[in-house]
């Protein structure tokens, strides 16, 4: 899942950038409120975690934006002010949940998830194709009664696939998505991670489609 975090302290952004990448997330940073804006909008981004003090435009004024542009990226917000009414004036703007500076990464982490169950009601809670299950909460995958164990990266993966079951996916498309447009990624990367989750689910579950990507079938 791809997430943006928005937060103009540079030390702060790169460890929650390092932590989330950790956890299997695919991760961009902007420093700016006016650079969070534009991301946010165009970025096909699954979550975004949000500084209310920002250069340019502050993020009550970002969230506010993007909900008047019916743009309903769920947002949890962080902030040095952890009086109640600041708190209300987050979640009144239009974010979604609101953590105050400074904050545990646990804490983060688990309200994040939470956030992105939350903000997207159409997902099930378990992702089933075939015999294949995956929860996302649980960070379980299983096939049949077996539990199957998977690295962050190739967990993002499947994950993706299972949400777009029966259906061609790019690798361009799984590049944007499950790695970290930031960073630079191996032409053979989606190859060579397909390779590991064939091994590991069945060759049968997941199929090449020449010259136009993968797909996961039951």
């Amino acid at each position: 899942m791809r997430l943006l975090v928005v937060e103009d302290e540079t030390r702060l952004a790169g460890t929650l950038q390092r932590g989330l990448q950790a956890e299997g997330f695919a991760v961009d940073v902007a420093a700016t409120g006016p650079a969070g804006l534009e991301a946010a909008r165009h970025g096909g981004y699954d979550a975004m975690i949000l500084d209310v003090m920002l250069p340019g435009l502050s993020g009550y004024e970002l969230v506010r934006r993007l909900r008047a542009e019916e743009h309903w990226l769920p947002v949890l917000m962080l902030s040095a002010k952890d009086g109640e009414y600041d708190q209300a004036d987050g979640l009144d703007c239009g974010a979604d949940d609101y953590l105050t500076k400074p904050f545990s990464y646990v804490v983060l982490l688990a309200r994040l998830r939470a956030l992105l169950r939350r903000g997207a009601p159409q997902r099930p809670t378990v992702l089933t194709v075939g015999d294949l299950s995956l929860d996302p909460a649980g960070r379980r995958v299983t096939r049949g009664d077996a539990e199957i164990a998977l690295t962050a990266r190739e967990f993002a993966l499947l994950d993706y696939l299972m949400r777009r079951p029966g259906e061609v996916v790019s690798k361009t498309e799984l590049l944007d998505h499950v790695w970290d447009a930031s960073l630079e990624t191996a032409p053979n990367a989606v190859e060579v991670y397909v390779g590991y989750l064939r091994r590991k689910i069945g060759r049968h579950h997941l199929e090449t489609v020449r010259g136009a990507g993968y797909r996961l079938t039951p």
